[in-house]
């Protein structure tokens, strides 16, 4: 369905409700471009002045399955007519037994014990609990690009934008290091960068700043999502679970992004063959609904009753929609669609960096694709208001796309895409790079 922008952006309707938003709702947030949405179904998003948008983001990679899924809304009815709050952490109900099931039916072996919550920074809150309770030990290990959420251990593992640390220290205890970017090594050997990585803990970190016994867990994204979409060496996270495996640290893998079929398998990480301790879910989980999971083994998750709780965890309603995405999900060819149009999408992106030099890098998994702007393709010069710029025309011409890293435009489209809508958002792609002149 072609875009159809009757009212340029922001229209009437949309203003009034912007300067009502700037009085009353605290601005804390970064809004990418005056989207004031009042419906959505499929890949399509209409806002309150009758625009219609392709759409590229997915809600932030969380309406995998499509916006408004009849199966889900269905589902979401169904229980709003028997129970919406069933106080989970008090009184049992089925619902989320359910919906747990059929998630550990889906991951990996040994991942068979569910924790629920609302959002992915809970899901990592929970994780950084349990890795301690678990280990008795008091650091941690993340990444510099990595987002992990905006709660206080959440934010104290995340190193993407200084604002978002900036004024609210002390943190945890967790010491950063760098993620293997094939693109831009951090000063390692391109080829190389998994290893040195792994050597840099073992051989700096490990010696000059925290002993491997005083660590908890180390946590990573298998696919760094807010960073850029950086996809890291085939080797890396095998080398970072044995180097857990030698030293007892937990490995925790934050799906919250990545997860949920996005790259054309159910766990990020199980394209390179890995098993995490400890796996943080949320966003697309719930199809639009509040709804995080942590999972781990059996041995790992026997923390004590009382131990952790959350008043909304298990939601009735949440659990639902989230049981009905699941089951999408794994619908038998979903993960091919995924793969196969993740490859066509790639392809296509190619095609877009061969007519537009500020175009330096294509990259991704799946529909999880990024591709990073630069001023130049040998100094690999940022180009990030370059990249706002095309954000913004492709918004003015009906695509919604949200940008990563510093210069990285991502795509993260519903995976029910179809190649003619691909098609379709990157020939406004190209008309944005155009309109720019870069």
């Amino acid at each position: 369905m072609q875009p159809l922008i009757t009212t340029g952006p922001p229209g009437p309707r949309a203003r009034a409700i912007l300067e009502r938003d700037a009085e009353v709702i605290s601005q804390c947030m970064v809004r990418e471009y005056p989207l004031v949405l009042e419906r959505a179904e499929g890949m399509n998003l209409w806002d309150v002045d009758g625009n219609r948008y392709l759409d590229f983001s997915a809600g932030i990679a969380v309406m995998n399955a499509g916006w408004n899924h009849p199966d889900v809304m269905r589902a979401v009815g169904e229980q709003l007519q028997k129970l919406s709050h069933g106080a989970f952490l008090d009184f049992c109900s089925e619902v989320p037994v359910q919906f747990a099931e059929k998630l550990v039916s889906m991951l990996p072996e040994g991942l068979e014990r569910v924790y629920l919550s609302n959002s992915g920074a809970e899901t990592v809150e929970a994780a950084m609990k349990l890795a301690r309770y678990h280990t008795g030990r008091k650091y941690f290990i993340s990444f510099y690009g990595g987002f992990h959420g905006r709660t206080y251990g959440a934010v104290s593992l995340t190193a993407a934008k200084v604002i978002q640390r900036k004024g609210f220290g002390p943190f945890l205890p967790v010491i950063h290091v760098p993620y293997p970017d094939p693109y831009r090594p951090f000063g390692f050997s391109t080829d190389t960068c998994d290893v040195d990585v792994i050597r840099y803990i073992r051989e700096e970190v490990f010696r000059t700043e925290v002993s491997p016994e005083e660590v908890a867990a180390i946590v990573v994204e298998a696919v760094q999502g807010e960073g850029g979409y950086i996809v890291p060496s085939k080797g890396f996270l095998k080398q970072l679970r044995e180097l857990c495996d030698e030293h007892g640290i937990m490995l925790v893998v934050d799906e919250v992004q990545s997860g949920c079929m996005r790259t054309g398998r159910f766990l990020a990480s199980e394209h390179f063959g890995v098993v995490p301790d400890i796996v943080t879910l949320s966003k697309a989980l719930g199809g639009g609904f509040p709804l995080g999971a942590t999972v781990a083994s059996d041995e790992i998750m026997a923390w004590p009753p009382g131990s952790h709780a959350s008043t909304f965890g298990g939601n009735n309603v949440s659990c639902a929609a989230g049981l009905a995405v699941l089951k999408i999900l794994d619908a038998p060819g979903f993960g091919d669609h995924v793969t196969g149009m993740g490859a066509y999408l790639m392809e296509r992106l190619k095609d877009l960096q061969e007519n537009h030099a500020v175009i330096g890098d294509v990259r991704g998994i799946g529909l999880m694709i990024g591709i990073e702007l630069v001023r130049d393709r040998i100094s690999k010069q940022r180009a990030k208001e370059e990249r706002n710029a095309v954000l913004n025309a492709a918004f003015r011409n009906g695509l919604t796309l949200l940008p990563a890293g510093e210069s990285v435009i991502r795509f993260s489209p519903p995976l029910i895409i179809e190649k003619e809508d691909i098609d379709m958002g990157i020939e406004i792609l190209d008309r944005a790079f155009s309109a720019v002149s870069l």
